[in-house]
């Protein structure tokens, strides 16, 4: 099944209300992620960090791979990394064959208050299941 142009499609009052629903409870998600890493005294982005580092697919990423995850630019990613270096929660290791690359690692302590923001973040997204299952349902057909 293809996508269909917004134009191709006449919308009606139903699928608004589907949409702001939606819309609501991902920021309502977000306010909640942004309230945890606050809590423990990061920044929203750092736990963003922290989780992409953890969650990369391909292994250990490097700088760029991270700007690419969080859709920042290098440079940006490049201060985020120092800042969680200098905290204590990131190791940066170069890469043996080419010097100007560098794979970034969790440290025990980015470990450990990554585990504690992710077992809440888990615990809210199953709190929150139970609403987007029937939205996003809707929203499939």
């Amino acid at each position: 099944m293809g996508r269909q142009t917004a134009t191709a499609v006449q919308l009606k009052p139903e699928d608004y209300r589907l949409l702001a629903e939606f819309r609501r409870l991902l920021r309502q998600f977000l306010v909640f992620s942004e309230q945890q890493a606050l809590g423990v005294g990061l920044a929203p982005q750092q736990h963003q960090a922290l989780l992409a580092i953890k969650g990369s697919p391909d292994g250990p990423p490097t700088v760029g791979d991270l700007a690419e995850r969080l859709a920042i630019r290098h440079n940006s990613a490049v201060g985020l990394i120092n800042r969680l270096v200098s905290a204590g929660y990131v190791t940066r290791r170069d890469d043996p064959s080419d010097k100007r690359r560098a794979s970034l690692a969790l440290t025990k302590a980015g470990e450990a208050i990554l585990t504690k923001l992710s077992a809440a973040h888990r615990a809210e997204l199953r709190r929150i299941a139970p609403l987007l299952k029937p939205l996003v349902a809707q929203l499939q057909k």
